[in-house]
């Protein structure tokens, strides 16, 4: 990658970096390779070192001291202006010739003098490890603060390899114990599994050190009680984070590790231990973790996370550093029980408790949306900064980073494999390139979205950067930064936002002063209100990378003059509020002025903004929170007596097709709704896997289930056919219903007898006969089944959906018609596709579909959604369809849909759409400026199936250029003739499609686009058209599937209930997992908000699917889910709705609303996703009367209340 040095900047940046001759900081973090030290030998070489902020003369401008590995360290002090002085040896501070990695700024012995610990490593001579206590002992005649090195004395002079500590009061005695995160190198396969990860205390375990004052010495001395707390867990550990992780008011601790060990987060008991709650807290973790920082991003109060790994932006270093697909590796994972690790960025947003069974609540849940933000490749990262550097009130994102020598680079390791018995180890050392690149700058725009302003913010600057920190240098109200370079000047970022004379943007400092066993009040929470917005700051200097910030807590105001109210409290449960805070001042608190709450007081249930109002509400919600009140949902699960858990057999997909982004085999389970036994109560029916049998729940009496095996309701089932669409109707008129079971999913090969679908008619009692004749002989791997009387000829006919062609994606199949030709007890369908819809054939890739009059002509309508297609509409003109798709408006709008639900969600008589899709949280991005593309053909004629997916990425110079999206070695095993023609991973991150196909291959391939990944809302404007809106952003961090729509609150506008992620994209791509099943409220304008957990008591965390309605007795809905390996769970609305049912020939309603308004609903045997609701219309209590409408027109009115 090339970067200029020239004429940089047109424009004033935010950040100007100030020269060494101008700051008199001139340090450098020197390291000179030899024959032992180098990056072969010393596998930790590079890691450098950090920077750590702190008054250490105590004249109101704050000093900092940078760490070296050979060089030793050194204290600068601020004598103002932005000028340095170095005063290191006169200090006392140089390190003691040790290699040294984090810096930590600490008033160890509460004197108000803050002291220095430093950690040491890499020497084999455990006393040359020894970490290092400077004790500041005040000022020097000339005003130099001194400094006396009493590790010892302190029972701190560790000496394992050591990275970074951490202090903090983990015991809430009042005074500060230590974390030491350590990491020996080379001390095992860094690659090799093991396991169970919790069952051995080893050397690359990190320490715990208790705090126990020690009167004769008249300070602490620390105590390892790391076994007793714990603290046992492998890891190469990298960096430490203390936060309140789950608002319990105690500190907890998330440890970034390096390699294939898992990050740890160890939440604090309250008794002196820890549990790993790693697993439980997060779907998945960054795999080579580097440095971290925890901040409220999106202003709810709550923290989050963002840890940085290394995977690169640009074309070239991403395919010269991207992995092959291993997809054991992916399995070992889960075998061994360790979280799933990706090889990229990830900014973990908490989203608050999550909610059980009878509205229990349970710890926090964090999701991924680095993808979604913009901040997931920033390549060899370091040191991630958050903090607001521009005073608009939002966190912002600078990331460090570079490595002067890339030994993960494909290229090398391919020379290092070959050469090193033939070559000297210089000449292979020579070989290794180096990663000098800009680090990272991203403006927090708000919604969850960064935008890249490395340029813009004057961080464009090639280097090789490790620990930096944020501090107001010059007391001016905005944030410098500072960073520690190797093989380079030290950087000195002015921000230049604000200056003593014009303030552009307003901002308040707050300086806290602690009690005497904590003078730093490490530990408190701040809540800050301005402007109708919140900002939270959990008040730990110890971020990002062997580090330690400005110990003065920032907050930008914006435009805001006056802060509303600032609330604090303290690390002892001591809190204060003060109202009215002018703005741009610093401002001092202490401990002493603040109160404690009293206890037992009822403000649970306060909404989270009220808290401002009352600080002593603030302290119960903080350490009790519990489900509103007005919550729209409970689960009811085991209530129910449901215990099912979905159980699918793995299957490698990507053994077939090698370039797939992502599973076919794992979609299920579907589900269908009807009542099965016949006892007058509805049952559910869940799809079986490959290899295994559908699952019966039978409803026994209203509420209440019991489990059973579908094959004791008959005598015949094709265990090697996979359920996907299910449908239970009565398809003969003879009152009960069949069952329909469409055969989907890719284990078998294309044309399998596997994929014939499977018909059962219902002979009563709950006895069900396979009928082979009663359906067409049709062999196309299916998603879907759904029924409505497209021909009004009074019997319910099926749309039958084509998904894929095994072993052949993304080859489009055919989707078909068939037409009911039952006669009573004779239930005969006939495949009518030709006649009444030849645009079926070869339509695509179809994911759901649903039936629906979108023109109101009273002829049902069918609406297709699939992957790499656009949603397809198909008008009803008196039983024979026709594309009017160009009609809509929407043409072009291609997309990797999912699913489909209707409702009128703008009560205009129309129905409108939700249509589920990819969503933006992903590594797949496709504009109609920059779509995706997929090339498909037997490319080599060696009888395979090649697709090439490929999509826009930068290249070097930042230019967009379409590649694949894949690596080299995964192309090569797919099209093994390649090989010849890139034999350097570097030429192949050079190639694009048009390099790497021929004109001749490009000429005949299949080419099909992808432009639009958002879920979103489907407005009908009338005379065919529609207007697409995207959903919420909440909406957007993961694929969605199940959906239904209902006016949940009460308020006459539908609202909407969603459910999705997919566990099956490709091992390097990701699990895509940020989604908890959520809850939209519909505004009735076509607007949408969402709600948390806590206020909607929905909460479905795992690969969840099928989504639809069951009547649970008298009409009373419950609201079931699946999950994909994974228990299904049911909800029960906490508004009293009803299922009205409708007469076999209604398909449509009006509903007339208390308020005034109506709205039009449909109902037909169909759901959003591999689901077939009953056919009820869902009533809520709004509602005072609805007229009927059925296939013939006609009208039959019902008025509340409805039974």
């Amino acid at each position: 990658m090339a970067w200029s040095l020239g004429c940089r900047h047109a424009h004033p940046t935010l950040f100007r970096l100030l020269p060494a001759s101008r700051t008199g900081i001139d340090f450098n973090n020197q390291i000179q390779e030899n024959d032992s030290i180098n990056p072969i030998d010393l596998e930790f070489l590079y890691n450098g070192g950090g920077v750590a902020v702190g008054d250490f003369n105590r004249d109101g401008l704050p000093d900092l001291y940078f760490t070296g590995s050979l060089t030793g360290n050194r204290l600068y002090l601020n004598k103002g202006n932005l000028h340095f002085q170095d005063v290191t040896d006169e200090a006392g501070v140089r390190g003691m010739g040790r290699w040294c990695n984090g810096a930590t700024v600490v008033d160890i012995n509460n004197d108000g003098w803050p002291d220095i610990y430093v950690c040491a490593t890499i020497s084999k001579d455990p006393d040359k490890r020894r970490n290092m206590l400077f004790i500041n002992q005040g000022l020097d005649k000339n005003g130099v603060p001194v400094f006396k090195e009493e590790a010892h004395a302190y029972g701190l002079d560790d000496t394992g390899h050591s990275v970074m500590a951490a202090f903090f009061d983990y015991d809430h005695d009042g005074d500060l114990d230590m974390y030491l995160v350590e990491t020996t190198p080379a001390g095992r396969n860094n690659s090799a599994f093991y396991g169970p990860l919790d069952q051995f205390r080893n050397t690359n375990s990190d320490k715990l050190f208790r705090n126990d004052w020690n009167d004769s010495l008249h300070h602490p001395v620390f105590t390892d009680v790391s076994a007793q707390a714990g603290i046992h867990d492998d890891g190469y550990g990298l960096s430490v984070d203390i936060a309140d992780f789950n608002n319990d008011g105690w500190p907890d601790i998330y440890v970034d590790n390096d390699f294939l060990t898992n990050d740890l987060l160890y939440i604090n008991n309250h008794d002196g231990t820890f549990t790993n709650a790693i697993k439980q807290y997060f779907r998945h973790t960054a795999q080579s973790a580097m440095g971290s920082d925890v901040g409220d991003i999106n202003n709810d109060g709550l923290p989050d996370l963002v840890s940085v790994d290394m995977a690169a932006a640009d074309n070239e270093r991403k395919k010269k550093n991207m992995p092959a697909e291993n997809y054991l590796n992916f399995l070992n994972m889960i075998a061994y029980g360790y979280v799933m690790q990706f090889g990229r960025n990830v900014l973990q947003i908490n989203q608050g408790p999550t909610v059980g069974e009878g509205d229990s609540v349970h710890h926090p849940v964090f999701s991924d949306v680095a993808y979604l933000a913009g901040v997931a490749e920033t390549d060899w990262s370091w040191t991630p900064s958050l903090a607001d550097f521009n005073n608009d009130g939002r966190l912002d994102l600078i990331v460090t980073n570079g490595y002067p020598k890339d030994v993960t680079d494909h290229d090398f390791i391919t020379y290092q494999q070959m050469a090193t018995n033939l070559v000297s180890k210089q000449d292979i050392l020579s070989h290794i390139p180096s990663i000098r690149i800009p680090n990272y700058a991203f403006e927090n725009m708000g919604n969850l979205h960064f935008k890249d302003v490395t340029r813009e913010w004057g961080m464009d600057i090639p280097s090789f950067s490790n620990g930096g920190v944020y501090v107001d240098l010059d007391n001016d109200g905005d944030l410098d930064y500072v960073v520690n370079n190797i093989n380079q000047p030290a950087f000195v970022f002015e921000n230049t936002l604000n200056d003593a004379h014009h303030i552009r943007a307003h901002f308040l400092r707050v300086r806290l002063i602690g009690d005497s066993l904590n003078r730093d009040a490490i530990g408190t929470t701040l809540w800050l209100y301005a402007g109708g917005q919140m900002q939270m700051r959990y008040h730990q200097p110890v971020r990002g990378y062997l580090s330690s910030v400005d110990p003065i807590e920032h907050f930008g105001l914006g435009k805001n003059t006056v802060v509303d109210s600032l609330v604090v409290l303290w690390p002892d449960g001591a809190y204060q509020k003060l109202t009215h805070i002018q703005a741009d001042r610093l401002l001092t608190l202490n401990i002493h002025d603040a109160h404690y709450p009293r206890m037992g007081m009822p403000f649970d249930a306060l909404p989270d903004h009220t808290l401002a109002k009352d600080t002593q509400a603030l302290h119960v919600w903080y350490h009790h929170p519990v489900v509103d009140a007005t919550a729209l949902f409970t689960q009811i699960t085991t209530r129910a007596n449901i215990h099912y858990v979905n159980h699918d057999p793995d299957f490698n997909d990507f053994f077939l097709q090698k370039l797939l982004p992502h599973k076919l085999s794992q979609y299920g389970p579907g589900l269908a709704v009807g009542d099965i036994d016949g006892n007058g109560l509805e049952d559910l029916l869940l799809g079986g896997s490959t290899g295994l049998t559908p699952t019966v729940l039978l409803q026994t009496r209203p509420g209440h289930f019991e489990q059973d095996d579908f094959l004791h309701f008959t005598q015949a089932y094709n265990r090697q056919s996979e359920t996907r669409g299910l449908l239970l109707l009565d398809v003969d008129g003879d009152g009960k219903p069949d069952l329909y079971l469409a055969s989907g999913s890719v284990e078998q090969p294309a044309g399998s007898s596997a994929y014939q679908d499977q018909f059962y008619r219902n002979l009563g009692h709950g006895r069900f006969q396979l009928d082979t004749a009663a359906i067409p002989a049709n062999t196309t791997s299916k998603s879907c089944v759904i029924a409505a009387d497209f021909n009004r000829d009074g019997k319910p006919d099926l749309f039958v959906g084509g998904r894929v062609e095994p072993g052949r994606w993304p080859e489009p199949v055919s989707s078909y018609i068939f037409e009911n030709e039952s006669t009573p007890g004779h239930p005969r369908f006939r495949d009518v596709t030709d006649r009444v819809a030849p645009m079926l054939k070869h339509i695509g890739m179809v994911s759901a579909a649903i039936w629906t009059d979108f023109n109101n002509d009273g002829w049902p309508d069918l609406i297709l959604v699939g992957e790499w297609m656009p949603i397809t509409f198909l008008e009803n003109d008196h039983g024979r369809f026709r594309d009017v798709t160009a009609q809509t408006g929407l043409q072009h709008e291609l997309g990797w849909w999912n699913s489909i639900v209707a409702g009128d969600f703008n009560n205009d008589g129309r129905m409108d759409y939700i249509v589920g899709n990819l969503g933006e949280n992903a590594y797949y991005r496709a504009s109609h400026a920059f779509p995706m593309h997929v090339y498909a053909g037997d490319f080599d004629g060696n009888g395979t199936y090649d697709a090439i997916p490929t999509m826009y990425l930068p290249d070097s110079t930042g230019k967009k250029k379409e590649y694949p999206t894949e690596g080299r070695d995964d192309l090569i095993r797919q099209i093994p003739g390649l090989r010849r023609k890139f034999p350097s991973y570097r030429g192949f991150g050079l190639a694009t499609i048009r390099d790497i196909l021929t004109p001749d291959q490009l000429k005949k391939a299949l080419v099909l686009e992808a432009n639009q990944f958002h879920s979103v809302y489907l407005e009908n404007m009338g005379n065919g058209r529609f207007a697409m809106h995207p959903l919420p952003v909440e909406a957007q961090v993961a694929p969605v599937y199940g959906m239904v729509a209902g006016d949940f609150n009460g308020d006459g506008n539908l609202d909407l209930a969603l459910c999705g992620n997919d566990y099956g994209p490709d091992p390097n791509t990701g699990r895509y997992d940020a989604l908890n099943g959520l809850v939209l409220l519909g505004d009735g304008k076509g607007h949408f908000r969402s709600l948390t957990m806590l206020q909607s008591g929905f909460y479905v965390p795992g690969d969840a699917k099928a989504m639809t309605w069951i009547d649970l007795g008298q009409g009373r809905p419950g609201l079931a889910v699946t999950q994909n390996n994974g228990p299904l769970l049911l909800f029960q609305p906490r508004l009293p709705f009803r299922l009205v049912p409708l007469k076999p020939d209604e398909f449509a309603a009006i509903e007339y609303l208390k308020n005034g308004r109506s709205r039009r609903a449909e109902v037909f045997w169909q759901g959003a996703f591999l689901s077939a609701s009953p056919h009820a219309l869902l009533v809520d209590s709004m509602v005072n009367r609805i007229d009927m409408l059925n296939i013939r027109g006609q009208t039959r009115t019902l008025t509340a209340p409805f039974r």
